[in-house]
């Protein structure tokens, strides 16, 4: 006998002879089916029913040929079920990956270009280097790699090892790897689109042979709140951030999205640095604040982080960069090596305390 013949019979029983209007396979909690031979529990909550219901199951089930019924009762309600439940939701960052031979690694970011977040981020890479630390340096802006140029780096070669992994070149001490060194020429454009772009970021992070392990790792992102940002939040582990910007307004809005990026990714904000935030007249040592009143500490103590330092406007800055020597170790009485000295210690200070 059919499994499926014996359940359509049992559908088509109906029980309105004792007041119901279902049939018998309303009350069906279990059935088996083996040659001409039928078992089967029905639910029934009073033995009164007991005689009825069997009666009516062995008349409709012989009908269709079985030999043999047997009929059992249980007085439980059926088990309710439960719906069916959502998968639960993947973290985004529980794949995220230390990035080998680097004990702490450390984003710089800016809400927009134009604030010298680069020229930052290569002074602090050769502020901790004049410290002592082992330490290296990502550009991790594909479209606009300047990092080579103000490490003196340009004209530097990466090698590979035998297993395919970049070795960067070194300026000042500092390992240094660059999209802009793997170009043909410094006017080559990068017209690269989300996949091939993520790859390029992906062999930065975890294809590189630092060789001797580094203190820290200064990875100078794109300005922006873009897919390097998130693709980075989401494959790597970053102990910490830095938001570079300027005293100015527009650039204080972008400021307070490049911490909620931060905020969304999981990366712990260190601080913020400002850069441009004055200028100091060489004749008469007035200083002026060419973009108005600062409100960055304001903009720090509303978001829980703090204000690292301040760097000062000195046309020296640019002038050694352009010749491939990050101030700090160019001219290192400057306003601005001091700031940046000052900075590193207080980024130092701020990953001891996590």
């Amino acid at each position: 006998m059919a499994i499926q013949g014996v359940m359509d019979t049992l559908k088509n029983t109906n029980l309105q002879e004792i007041g119901v209007s279902f049939s018998l396979a309303d009350l069906l909690r279990d059935l088996k089916v083996e040659d001409d031979k039928v078992y089967i529990k029905l639910f029934s909550p009073s033995e009164k029913y007991h005689d009825y219901l069997k009666e009516k199951a062995e008349t409709v089930l012989k009908s269709i040929g079985a030999k043999a019924v047997q009929v059992e009762f249980t007085s439980e309600p059926p088990k309710k079920q439960q719906p069916p439940q959502p998968p639960p939701q993947q973290n985004p960052f529980e794949s995220r990956r230390r990035i080998p031979k680097v004990k702490k690694v450390i984003a710089v970011a800016s809400g927009k270009g134009g604030v010298g977040k680069s020229t930052v981020a290569v002074n602090i890479t050769a502020a901790l280097k004049r410290k002592g630390y082992n330490v290296g340096y990502l550009d991790a802006d594909m479209y606009g790699p300047s990092g080579p140029t103000m490490l003196g780096a340009k004209d530097k070669q990466v090698t590979a090892t035998p297993d395919n992994k970049l070795i960067p070149p070194e300026s000042h001490g500092i390992k240094i790897m660059s999209i802009g060194l793997l170009l043909p020429s410094e006017d080559t454009p990068v017209i690269w689109r989300g996949p091939v772009l993520f790859k390029a970021l992906s062999q930065f992070l975890f294809d590189i042979n630092w060789g001797e392990e580094l203190d820290f790792l200064i990875i100078d992102l794109p300005p922006g709140t873009g897919d390097i940002q998130i693709t980075l939040g989401q494959t790597a582990e970053i102990d910490g951030a830095v938001i570079v910007t300027t005293p100015q307004d527009v650039a204080l809005i972008d400021v307070k999205k490049g911490i909620q990026m931060f905020n969304e990714v999981q990366i712990p904000v260190l601080g913020i640095v400002e850069n441009m935030s004055y200028f100091v007249c060489p004749d008469s040592e007035k200083k002026y604040e060419i973009f108005g009143k600062s409100k960055t500490e304001d903009i720090a103590k509303q978001y829980n982080t703090q204000l690292l330092g301040k760097v000062p406007i000195e046309p020296k800055v640019a002038e050694f960069g352009d010749l491939g020597i990050p101030i700090v170790l160019a001219k290192e009485d400057s306003e601005s090596a001091k700031a940046f000295m000052e900075i590193a210690d207080e980024i130092i200070k701020k990953l001891s305390e996590q």
